[in-house]
């Protein structure tokens, strides 16, 4: 007998295999759904509309509050990204260096998205900019870009202050004209492309990110796959067969960067792009599985409770379906 199950997912290269059939989950007929990830994160976390869905990691944080969560994770992240290259500054403000950011303004699309949790971690943990002693300014990045709700409800700790714009105003415009001091989100305000005085916070954020990893072997993660919980509880067995689908597909695509006979993506350079991150990162930069990242995943769930988002310090091992915890080899 065959599973079937849907897959909300957005069509990144180390799923590309699941998505075009090569890879197919044992006893799972998989149709996988190719969505951009805001509209997954809203039709799932409002209406459960998938089986299987790639879910922001601070939204699923939060689902864990309720008494009961209805969705369990696996340790499979396809998303993951560096946030210092995602601070934006408005260089009128005074600000040279990130502790200059106490007592500014600062715009953020959702006070509780996963790069604004792992930014706000960053400023606080490593330069001292803690979240009581800046202003944020929630909405739109840009004008055509309808501004982002909150799909999970959450608080707010005490001391925090968080304003909304205002109908028609949007937080790159606000940058530009000095509205607001500088912008943590995930995309890059188009003022900084056309305005000489926006810019990034880490002007070489490449070097800033790298020394990051090197000292902590943190590569932020953003999302994680998750099933939801009643489908899991009824098979059990789906997490590990999924687990095993997806970490194919991820060394199939890591198969394709290293294809060298011709150039598979449009990058002149990708050669010498490899070997930086190699020399960087190791050889197992992009990895799944709870025990690689259960250092990540710690990291991350101390700053969503020290940001008054989760409920109580969670475990690594309190968010992801008990079969998935062992390693294994393929």
């Amino acid at each position: 007998m065959v599973l079937p199950l849907t897959l909300a997912c957005w069509d990144y290269d180390r799923v590309k295999a699941l998505e075009d059939g090569r890879v197919r989950p044992e006893g799972i007929a998989l149709t996988f759904l190719n969505y951009r990830v805001e509209e997954t994160f809203f039709r799932q976390l409002r209406f459960q509309e998938f089986d299987v869905s790639e879910l922001s990691l601070s939204s699923y944080v939060l689902t864990l509050n309720q008494d009961n969560p209805p969705f369990i994770a696996l340790p499979i992240f396809p998303s993951r990204f560096f946030r210092h290259q995602s601070m934006y500054i408005n260089t009128n403000a005074g600000i040279k260096k990130p502790a200059d950011l106490k007592g500014k303004r600062i715009g953020i699309p959702e006070y509780q998205m996963t790069a604004a949790v792992w930014q706000r971690g960053i400023m606080a943990e490593e330069f001292g900019v803690p979240i009581t002693e800046v202003h944020f300014v929630t909405g739109a990045i840009e004008p055509s870009v309808n501004e982002r709700k909150s799909k999970v409800p959450h608080s707010l700790p005490p001391g925090v202050k968080v304003e909304s714009i205002k109908p028609g105003q949007n937080l790159s415009q606000m940058l530009e004209d000095g509205e607001i001091d500088a912008i943590f989100s995930a995309s890059k305000p188009s003022s900084v492309d056309r305005c000489s005085h926006c810019t990034y916070l880490f002007e070489d954020f490449k070097t800033a990110e790298a020394d990051y990893y090197k000292r902590t072997k943190i590569f932020p993660i953003m999302h994680v796959i998750a099933i939801k919980r009643a489908i899991y509880d009824a098979n059990p067995w789906i997490a590990r067969t999924l687990q095993k689908a997806f970490a194919k597909s991820l060394d199939m695509a890591k198969e394709a960067l290293e294809e060298r006979s011709a150039l598979r993506y449009m990058l002149p350079f990708l050669e010498d792009h490899m070997r930086e991150t190699k020399r960087i990162m190791g050889e197992e930069g992009w990895r799944d599985g709870f025990h690689e990242n259960k250092h990540v995943i710690e990291k991350f769930l101390q700053y969503s409770y020290d940001q008054g988002l989760a409920a109580g310090l969670y475990k690594a091992e309190d968010l992801f379906a008990p079969n998935t915890l062992e390693q294994f080899v393929l």
